[in-house]
C-alpha cells in the first residue's frame, strides 16, 4: 500500500503497533493478521483492496512490532486493543478483513458493535471450538521448535523487528488463546448478533476449520455469504492470493463500507 506510516499505541501495558496507509480520507478497513503472524502476511492481498480505502492494520499483542506485556493474551485482549487504536484514531465506522486469528477478533467485533462495523470478511476463522474439533489435537501439539522449523523466515523476521523477542513465551500465550473455551474466547453463538453483510472464506483443505463449521457458521449469521476456495488449505491468501482477493475486493466494493 501507498503511503504507509507506523505507529505505537500504549494499550494495557503493552505498546501495540499499528500502520496506516492508502488513502486517509476514504473508507476504513481494518485489517487482522493470523495467530503467530503479523502485519506482512497479508501482503499479497495488498494489490486487491479498494483503491478508496483508508487501511488499518494492526499487530496483534505480542506479534510483529507489538509488545507481549503481562496481560494474559485472549481473543477478549485482541479486541480491546483493537478497539483502543480505533478509538484513538476516532475511526467510528469501518469493514475487517480477517485472517484466522483476525477473523475470529473480527466476529467479535462485528458483533459487539452492529453500529460501526458494515463489513466483514473473514478467512479461515473458526467461530467456536467444540470438545470433538480434530483441531484440539493439533493446536495443542504445537511447540516454539516446530513452527521455527515449518515457518523459520517467519520466525526470523519476529526476531529481528519484535522490541522485546520471546518466541516461546509467545508461542504458550497464543496456545492459550487458540484453547480457550470462555467468554474471552471464540465469539460462539453471539456471532447471531452480527447485522453487517459478512463474507465467510476457507480453502477446500483447511483442517483447522471444517466445512461443515463454516456451513452453521453461514447460518448463524443472519446477512452471510461463503466462499470455500478449491485447491487450497488454511492460507488461501497466500496460495491463490487473485482468487481470494478479487473475491474480497468485490465484496467490499459491492456496498458502501463507510
Amino acid at each position: 500500500m501507498m503511503n504507509k506510516t507506523g505507529h505505537y499505541l500504549t494499550v494495557n501495558g503493552a505498546d501495540i503497533y499499528y500502520e496506516l496507509s492508502g488513502n486517509r480520507d476514504g473508507k476504513p478497513l481494518l485489517v487482522l493478521h493470523g495467530g503467530l503472524g503479523f502485519i506482512d502476511d497479508l501482503e499479497p492481498l495488498w494489490a486487491y483492496i479498494p483503491a478508496d480505502a483508508f487501511v488499518i492494520a494492526v499487530d496483534f499483542r505480542g506479534h510483529g512490532r507489538s509488545a507481549l506485556g503481562d496481560a494474559p493474551l485472549s481473543y477478549a485482549q485482541y479486541q480491546q486493543d483493537i478497539e483502543a487504536v480505533l478509538d484513538h484514531l476516532q475511526v467510528n465506522q469501518y469493514a475487517i478483513f480477517g485472517f484466522s486469528d483476525g477473523g475470529i477478533v473480527g466476529y467479535r467485533l462485528a458483533a459487539a458493535h452492529p453500529d460501526k462495523v458494515g463489513r466483514l470478511v473473514t478467512l479461515g476463522s473458526q467461530w467456536r471450538l467444540e470438545p470433538d474439533d480434530p483441531a484440539i489435537r493439533v493446536l495443542q501439539s504445537l511447540s516454539a521448535d516446530f513452527w521455527a522449523q515449518r515457518f523459520p523466515e517467519d520466525v526470523a523476521r519476529y526476531q529481528a523487528i519484535n522490541p522485546t523477542p520471546d518466541f516461546s513465551r509467545l508461542v504458550d500465550a497464543v496456545k492459550d488463546v487458540w484453547l480457550d473455551v470462555s467468554h474471552t474466547g471464540y465469539p460462539n453463538q453471539t456471532v447471531e448478533a452480527i447485522q453487517c453483510p459478512v463474507l465467510i472464506m476457507r480453502g477446500d483443505n483447511d483442517f483447522l476449520f471444517a466445512l461443515q463449521e463454516a456451513v452453521l457458521l453461514k447460518a448463524s449469521i443472519p446477512d452471510a455469504e461463503f466462499a470455500n476456495l478449491p485447491f487450497t488449505s488454511h492460507a488461501c491468501h497466500h496460495e491463490d492470493p487473485q482468487t481470494v482477493g478479487n473475491i474480497v475486493n468485490r465484496f467490499l466494493l459491492n456496498t458502501d463500507c463507510s
